[in-house]
């Protein structure tokens, strides 16, 4: 049976010419990349594997990539197979099955016996393979008959197996920094590979390219490609015309919206959610209107915008301004009924109403407070005086009896104990100084006394 040929990773010949810009672009060596030097520095392990002369048994034999798409991870992969001279095999767990995965271990059993040629299986997104199909990975892993590259753009921690995880290198790649993707720009423009200086490029051009692409290599060289394209053609229509210069305006009819990173299902959504949090919670609602933003934008469930806006109503704000939380409900109802892209300004007012009002988590440590004790069985039983006594039999057994109507006593309180003697003493809600709770301290304060019988409610104290 024919084995596949070395995997290239820019091909050869007149071929190039008809593959997409990004492919034809594509680096050869670890030095060639632009970006992610956080992983690449000597010494590192994408570095020793991509190395000829390391020793096998000093680089890791599993390492899996995670970022987002278009930062490197299918690229690095070839990198490491063609600079280091292994033989490439490549699966992508969306149309492989446990028979794909183990016909391709069984050649490179056979390679690396018969050949002593060691090979790389990379697996893109596998975090879409099963727990079976990840466990058959688990012996060739084990025993080095492969060394195993996995690409994912889900957290590894949630979308891997345990015991393939614990045999990986973990390599997190970041989305490319502005600076990288204006060089990737320049590069492609000026490359034989590319564009061979045919086009010019005016500045706001690369800077509107760079801006759309959102930190993806592909996505900037695919715009760039696709304006290429745009101005070439007018450059035909209009006779005499110098060599086709890409302009902004050249950018924008190829292109009209940036990328949006965010993945509903996956940490994108955690952690724009989580900033959005924070922002109101710590009141910048410049900052909360922009996690806002790029949630809508991505299609993110306004209900559920709506719920987290109530959340950080009751669990931010609290009674230091109590009116938000009915400000939040009320604004959730509306967004519930009308729908986007209406929604937005009252999810934007619901947001900001958070964000500007005074904080206190007084009433969220109190209930939490409250449970702890409950929890830890410090609950005791409910004074008899505060118990309901609808029949004979439980009078006599003394429900109810010593009990002080509240409104029969100066400003409604009465003194007289509520919570379980096992209790008495423990004050669960400790209002701030900000808001309305600046008010309810000192009143609190006066209201507690009563009841504990230290102030006789009269007025003057």
């Amino acid at each position: 049976m024919d084995e596949p040929d070395l995997f290239e990773a820019n091909g050869d010949g007149d071929e190039r010419t008809t593959r997409p810009l990004a492919v034809r672009m594509r680096p050869t060596s670890v030095d060639d990349v632009v970006g992610q030097s956080r992983v690449l520095g000597e010494g590192s392990p994408l570095r020793r594997l991509a190395n000829p002369a390391s020793a096998s048994l000093t680089a890791p034999s599993s390492v899996i990539l995670f970022g987002p798409p278009g930062v490197g991870k299918t690229t690095l992969a070839t990198i490491v197979a063609s600079q280091s001279g292994r033989v490439f095999e490549e699966l992508s767990a969306v149309t492989s099955g446990v028979k794909d995965v183990r016909d391709v271990l069984d050649r490179a059993r056979r390679r690396l016996v018969r050949d002593g040629r060691e090979t790389v299986l990379f697996i893109d997104e596998v975090h879409r393979f099963s727990k079976s199909q990840q466990d058959a990975l688990l012996p060739a892993v084990e025993n080095r008959d492969v060394t195993f590259i996995g690409a994912t753009t889900e957290n590894p921690s949630f979308s891997v197996i345990k015991p393939l995880l614990s045999r990986s290198v973990v390599v997190k790649l970041e989305p490319l920094e502005p600076a990288d993707l204006k060089t990737l720009v320049e590069r492609a423009v000026a490359s034989d590979h590319g564009l061979k200086n045919e086009v010019r490029i005016t500045d706001d051009a690369v800077d509107e390219i760079v801006r759309l692409a959102g930190g993806d290599a592909r996505k900037t060289l695919t715009i760039l490609e696709a304006a290429a394209g745009a101005a070439t053609g007018d450059q035909a229509r209009r006779k005499g015309a110098r060599r086709p210069i890409i302009t902004a305006d050249t950018v924008a009819t190829v292109m009209d919206a940036a990328t949006i990173r965010y993945d509903k299902d996956g940490d994108d959504h955690y952690d724009v959610i989580s900033a959005f949090i924070k922002s109101m919670r710590g009141s910048d609602p410049d900052a909360t209107v922009h996690y806002l933003a790029r949630m809508i934008r991505a299609g993110e469930d306004p209900r559920f915008i709506a719920r987290r806006i109530m959340i950080a109503a009751a669990e931010e704000v609290g009674m230091a301004a109590p009116q938000i939380l009915q400000v939040t409900v009320a604004a959730a109802q509306a967004v519930a009924l009308i729908g986007m892209p209406e929604a937005r300004i009252i999810l934007a007012e619901a947001a900001i109403a958070v964000a500007t009002a005074p904080k206190s988590n007084a009433s969220y440590n109190a209930i939490n407070q409250a449970l702890a004790d409950v929890d830890s069985g410090a609950i005791g039983q409910v004074p008899a005086h505060l118990k309901n006594a609808p029949t004979k039999l439980m009078k006599e057994w003394g429900n109810h009896e010593g009990y002080r109507y509240a409104h029969d006593w100066p400003g409604a309180v009465a003194p007289q104990e509520y919570l379980p003697e096992e209790l008495r003493g423990r004050e669960y809600y400790h209002p701030n100084d900000r808001g309305y709770e600046r008010e309810v301290g000192p009143r609190l304060e006066r209201i507690r006394a009563i009841l504990h019988g230290e102030d006789d409610g009269k007025p003057g104290r």
